[in-house]
């Protein structure tokens, strides 16, 4: 349920672009999202601060977009999540020497420092690359293209990269199997 929560807005995005187009899509995006906000709010009582800054980019990018007109900024908005995530975490590891998904994982999962660390560079480094791709595809295809890789794209490759991430990990978890009786 929370993953489907978590891409609600983009599903209303991609439906309401196949029906109306950009604009009538970026509006149903910024209302899906308020309306995620408040139904989170609702049920937890508490937003994430990565949820608040999502609505904050959405609401200006989007809001551009739709009062100017102009496609070109509802774009932008997925490079600069991407990459507002990988430079807080860049600055978390090189600026304040704290990883910022241990802070936020470390209760879930146990690793070595070493593990955290390359993994928090592994993060940085995909939300680099996303954010140049996102641009890539939104500059140099249309935007149905565009539309159509946002999700799907998109997804897919945060799909491979998380698996990718399981695999590395795997490695340092512990099984809570007892070893076999001789």
């Amino acid at each position: 349920m929370k993953l489907l929560l978590d891409f609600f807005p983009i599903i209303l995005f991609f439906l309401a672009f196949k029906f109306a187009g950009i604009y009538a899509a970026t509006g149903v995006a910024i209302v899906a999202t308020i309306a995620q906000i408040a139904w989170i709010r609702h049920s937890t009582g508490k937003v994430e601060p990565l949820q608040w800054i999502s609505l904050g980019v959405i609401v200006l990018f989007g809001g551009a977009t739709i009062l100017l007109h102009n496609e070109t900024f509802i774009k932008w908005k997925p490079t600069v999540l991407y990459w507002l995530m990988g430079g807080a975490l860049l600055a978390g590891q090189v600026i304040f020497r704290k990883n910022l998904l241990k802070t936020v994982m470390g209760s879930q999962l146990e690793l070595p420092d070493n593990a955290w660390r390359v993994t928090n560079w592994m993060w940085i480094a995909f939300f680099a690359v996303m954010g140049v791709v996102n641009l890539w595809v939104a500059f140099n295809f249309d935007t149905d293209t565009w539309v159509n890789f946002k999700l799907f794209g998109g997804m897919g490759l945060m799909v491979v990269f998380i698996i990718g991430q399981a695999l590395y990990l795997s490695r340092y978890m512990k099984s809570d199997e007892a070893p076999p009786n001789p």
